[in-house]
């Protein structure tokens, strides 16, 4: 107990210096409080596009059948098949020909028949014409030796008669040779039908293309009551049906681009509205817009694909999305100047990916949060952080 006293003296010696060391922090001034940071973006200017999306199946722009032109006929030969790119007039296919060969044949004959009847009607009209007029001769003769009393009355009467009689033979020849001449005409278009028959043996293709499809086969009888003999693809020509939404079928307009994505999983096409159906469909709502497509090389008709079409793209003020929240009252966004927050009301115009357009209510250059969502309200002091990337 003797070393008590010591030892608190001890301890007060050491202590002072201690407390002389921790009094001066103990009288700093409290730190100001500090503001929070909050990210803000830019209004600044950037190229934005609208765009609506539909889907469908591709198809061929103009599907031309081939039927048989003439019937009754056996297939002969094939030439083409599914995939060959034609020509317009190429010979697609062959039918039998013996039959129509025969009648040709026949026609020929006859047509050689008719020919001789008409030199046969011709040379007896001309010898009509000179019995006739050698009749009218005598006839004028006799007539006038009656006149003088020469001769007698039944002379002269069987002399007209006989020149009467002539004059007919001569109406009858000509008759009999326009009789032959009008056989000669039908033999002729009767030969003429042959011969196109003959030519429409061939089945040619009646427009440049792609065979789509081959219902032909060798041996069987040409028709024109069932399926074509081919299906053309007319100049190879695709197109996307597109369905829109009903909605957007008044935004959608001819010549307008678009972009088609394939789901073969192809690199994606390019091609333009070139039809807009003018009926909406009455069950599903939906409108639909017809895209030709630019390169159909790995195109097939059949194919499901989407198709991403430009209606507008133009420079415009835009801020991301997440900037604008929408209320009762419109969308709005927080501007911050000088510092502290504000809420304003904007129009918006396109939205393109996370960015959306200001037509008005901000001008070029204001600060507005970032995130609209952020725990900031009208009158708050911020401390504004720019965003790093505005991609």
């Amino acid at each position: 107990m003797r070393f008590a006293l010591p030892v608190l003296i001890a301890l007060s010696g050491l202590a002072a210096p201690v407390f002389a060391q921790t009094e001066p922090a103990a009288t700093v001034e409290p730190a100001a409080t500090s503001l929070p940071a909050i990210t803000v973006s830019t209004l600044g200017t950037r190229k934005l596009e609208d765009h609506v999306l539909a889907s469908g199946l591709i198809g061929p722009v103009e599907e031309v059948f081939v039927p048989p032109l003439i019937e009754g006929q056996p297939i002969e030969t094939l030439l083409a098949d599914v995939g060959d790119v034609v020509t317009a007039g190429q010979v697609l296919a062959t039918l039998s020909t013996a039959t129509l060969t025969l009648q040709q044949s026949q026609m020929l004959a006859n047509l050689a028949s008719v020919k001789a009847s008409i030199a046969q009607a011709q040379a007896q009209l001309a010898d009509s014409k000179v019995t006739a007029a050698d009749a009218q001769r005598t006839a004028d003769r006799s007539a006038a030796l009656f006149k003088q009393g020469s001769v007698s009355m039944a002379a002269n009467d069987a002399a007209q008669t006989g020149a009467t009689s002539a004059a007919s033979r001569v109406a009858v020849a000509e008759q009999a040779l326009q009789s032959a001449e009008a056989q000669l005409d039908l033999q002729a278009a009767q030969m003429a039908n042959v011969d196109l028959q003959l030519a429409r043996t061939n089945i040619v293709a009646p427009v440049s293309g792609v065979i789509s499809a081959r219902n032909a086969q060798i041996g069987a009888i040409a028709s024109s009551q069932g399926q074509p003999l081919f299906v053309i693809i007319r100049d190879g020509a695709l197109e996307l049906k597109a369905d829109l939404a009903e909605a957007d079928v008044a935004r959608v307009l001819l010549d307008q681009t678009a972009t088609i994505n394939l789901a073969s999983g192809a690199a994606p096409v390019t091609g333009k509205v070139r039809l807009i159906e003018p009926t909406i469909n009455v069950t599903s709502r939906l409108g639909s817009a017809r895209i030709s497509i630019d390169d159909t090389t790995n195109v097939r008709a059949g194919m499901y694909a989407e198709a991403v079409i430009l209606v507008v793209a133009r420079e415009s003020l835009a801020l991301p999305v997440t900037a604008v929240s929408s209320a009762a009252d419109g969308d709005a966004v927080m501007v911050i100047k000088d510092g502290q927050a504000a809420r304003v009301l904007v129009e918006t115009g396109i939205r393109d990916g996370g960015w959306i357009e200001v037509l008005s209510g901000l001008a070029a250059g204001d600060t507005v949060v970032t995130k609209a969502g952020s725990f900031v309200r009208p009158g708050d002091r911020v401390n504004p952080i720019p965003e790093t990337s505005t991609n």
